[in-house]
């Protein structure tokens, strides 16, 4: 896997794609796929073209196998899409056509757009509709939805409970709720059989009081410290030591084919001596993020990595090495507050983290900020900051997006 973006810039590409994605979270709360769209393109200049470039981009720019064999990929498609030749090149396994309800004007042609959408089906995607698919003008259409998408922020809770139950009476499809925001939501919405979320309630941090950092995290929190502090190997085997999973699972990291190194690492000195401590500070950072903390969702570590790696791969060309590898512990740690159930200066205050890290996580200063603020941008539907921090750092959409699904990509391989 290359570590720098491609030259992308070419006079006739036409208008750029910009890939924003949004996760989306099974009942355990660990992401079960994305949904990937173009925040370029406004509803009403969506067109198959807008969607076969996002797909191309996503065919070009990913890794396939990673990514689109191990996440369950939703992508926005217009009705002319459909019949289009892009969606040939796809194996259909992990995707979802996301299918919009036709425009009023347009509601005498449901019947004529079924023979594509049952193609569609035939060939193996599946589909997803919104809750129009339930209504009595599209009941030839609901037989082949695998998703209903309903949106919870304009429902009352008492109107939540109905919706479901007629979705559940009329079709074995997979509830899609978007738009939670609070655990509370998450929970009932839990309890009333929807099996799949999206929304930002999962990333926001639940503060306890009297919260003490675990054991395990105390141990990882030290072994930062030791790396930070150039300590001796010594001095860090002997931490190692007293979590055997700990050594264990920071030699699997290494060894990933995330990293590439082409010989094995068998032990913390071979590692100190084949990468040096200040690269393996950024990967005892990354131990800490996926730890599995108790009750904080495997989605957030999900989505720290994914940070860490796109922050990484955009500093890569734009800032000394040192601040790229810093660039990548910002990113992870961006969450640590939501991971350790600490006020973010509290989560910090027991690390020695460099000025430019904790410049980025606790002030929105630095030159580390603008790659945090783009990061997030990535993962929501802020189109103004997403182009004023790519603007500011003198990024384009093709490099924004190559680094965007390469992160993807890596994190899917890295947490496999």
């Amino acid at each position: 896997m290359p570590d720098t973006a491609p030259n992308t810039t070419t006079s006739s590409e036409g208008p750029s794609v910009a890939i924003a994605r949004q996760a989306i979270l099974d009942g355990e709360r660990s992401v079960f796929g994305y949904e990937l769209f173009d925040r370029s393109v406004s509803a009403e200049l969506h067109t198959a073209s807008s969607d076969a470039q996002l797909l191309f981009n996503l065919l070009s720019m990913a890794d396939n196998e990673a990514l689109m064999q191990k996440k369950t990929l939703f992508i926005n498609c217009t009705h002319d899409s459909l019949a289009g030749g892009h969606l040939e090149l796809v194996a259909p396994d992990h995707i979802v056509l996301e299918i919009p309800p036709l425009p009023i004007a347009q509601l005498d042609q449901i019947q004529t757009r079924l023979p594509t959408l049952q193609a569609m089906h035939a060939r193996g995607f599946r589909l997803a509709f919104d809750y129009s698919v339930l209504t009595r003008s599209y009941e030839t259409w609901l037989p082949l939805a695998s998703f209903i998408k309903f949106d919870v922020s304009v429902l009352k809770p008492a109107a939540v409970s109905s919706f479901v139950k007629l979705a559940q009476s009329k079709s074995s499809a997979k509830l899609v709720a978007e738009k939670v925001e609070t655990a509370l939501q998450h929970t009932m919405l839990l309890e009333l059989g929807v099996q799949l979320f999206q929304g930002y309630w999962f990333a926001k941090p639940v503060l306890i009081n009297g919260q003490t950092i675990r054991p395990a995290q105390a141990t990882i929190l030290q072994l930062i410290n030791l790396v930070r502090q150039q300590a001796s190997t010594h001095e860090i085997e002997e931490v190692l030591k007293r979590d055997p999973t700990l050594s264990f699972n920071l030699l699997r990291f290494i060894n990933s084919a995330s990293f590439g190194l082409r010989t094995e690492v068998t032990s913390f000195k071979h590692a100190v001596m084949l990468l040096g401590l200040k690269k393996l500070f950024k990967w005892a950072a990354l131990l800490l993020t996926t730890s599995q903390a108790g009750g904080v969702p495997p989605a957030v570590g999900s989505t720290a990595v994914v940070r860490g790696r796109l922050m990484e791969l955009l500093a890569a060309d734009t800032l000394p090495a040192d601040e790229s590898d810093n660039a990548f512990v910002v990113g992870i740690f961006s969450l640590l507050d939501t991971l350790l159930g600490l006020p973010m200066p509290a989560a910090l205050a027991s690390l020695s983290l460099p000025n430019t890290v904790t410049d980025a996580l606790l002030y929105g200063t630095g030159p580390l900020a603008p790659y945090l603020a783009l990061a997030q941008a990535c993962e929501s539907g802020d189109d103004e900051a997403f182009a004023n921090t790519s603007l500011a750092l003198g990024l384009s959409s093709n490099q924004v997006n190559w680094a965007h699904l390469q992160a993807l990509a890596w994190a899917e391989t890295l947490l496999d």
